[in-house]
């Protein structure tokens, strides 16, 4: 088990190289993965389920004891990228199933990896875990409305369609894995040492699949596409540190709020894409996938020296203080 616990952890800490090079894969070797757009569902269900099995009450702790920091930062989350999205749809005049898969990634839950990004950047991983838990929980309402108020302009909207796909791919693996997880908690904790290999691997089937089935739409739209990608994460990052340090939050507050704002499910919104809307829609979570990963480690890496050499100041001003 415990080879297995170390390739596990191997992978889940080298996740960006993945999803790069499984989107490599899809989009040099198509007829590998278009086979499999049939699974995206499922295998977004094996994610969901994985985090069900990870949760536990401590995650909801901070829910009750700092609601208002996690209301706060759910509400962030589910304003800035949404409006971002469409402010960048609109300004830039994206051709509609571009406009439509921009704002669908945007009206998504916060992404699994960015509890991960938070912990690296030093920030308040409790916080974080607990406004990605709440902002997936309420996934199955809050995104349909914010796609059907933001991309209706563009293509017709099936708000109950949305509701129940999320709740079929999202909640119930959620569910389930909370139900497996008390029903049977030594052998589920044993299987979470395999999590980050199996969750890597469904996300980067994913990111693989759908660059696979649009390799023509990318080639002829793919720049403009990863432009727009890059602009909406870099955008809520920034807006994410700035609304965090309005309402006066502090550094490490501040850092998982950037996470949690800027990081999206992807593998959500290519999964909805994939199923409501053409296939197109379903590039800028692909691109998103791939992106989100590399910004967000760069990011995390910098927060973090950055708190290395201000406690490194700290201790110098102290010691020579004491001399």
């Amino acid at each position: 088990m415990n080879g297995v616990a170390r390739i596990s952890k191997f992978i889940g800490n080298t996740f960006s190289v993945w999803v790069i090079l499984f989107a490599l894969l899809g989009f040099f070797l198509p007829s590998v993965f278009i086979g499999l757009k049939g699974q995206i569902s499922l295998l977004l269900g094996i994610v969901m389920f994985g985090m069900g099995l990870t949760l536990s009450s401590a995650d909801f702790r901070e829910v009750f004891r700092r609601p208002l920091d996690v209301a706060l930062g759910v509400v962030g989350h589910y304003v800035i990228m949404p409006l971002l999205a469409y402010g960048l749809a609109v300004g830039l005049h994206l051709p509609p199933d571009i406009a439509v898969g921009v704002i669908l990634v945007g009206c998504c839950p916060s992404g699994t990896a960015s509890n991960v990004m938070t912990f690296l950047a030093r920030g308040d991983v409790a916080l974080g875990v607990s406004i990605a838990s709440v902002s997936t929980l309420i996934a199955p309402l809050a995104t349909p409305a914010m796609i059907s108020l933001l991309a209706g302009q563009w293509m017709n909207v099936s708000a109950s369609s949305l509701i129940l796909d999320i709740l079929k791919v999202v909640i119930v693996p959620i569910l389930l894995g909370v139900i497996v997880k008390a029903l049977f908690r030594r052998q589920a904790e044993a299987a979470t040492v395999a999590l980050p290999a199996v969750s890597t691997l469904a996300i980067v089937l994913i990111v693989a699949i759908v660059v696979g089935l649009n390799k023509p739409h990318i080639v002829e739209s793919g720049l403009l596409i990863f432009a727009v990608v890059i602009l909406h994460n870099g955008l809520g990052y920034l807006l994410g540190y700035l609304f965090a340090r309005l309402i006066r939050m502090n550094p490490a507050q501040r850092k998982a709020i950037v996470f949690e704002t800027g990081m999206q499910n992807s593998g959500l919104g290519a999964s909805l894409a994939a199923a409501h809307f053409n296939p197109l829609a379903a590039v800028p979570s692909a691109i998103f996938s791939v992106w989100h990963n590399i910004s967000g480690s760069l990011l995390a890496t910098w927060f973090a020296r950055r708190a290395a050499r201000e406690e490194q100041g700290t201790t110098s001003s102290v010691h020579a203080a004491k001399h």
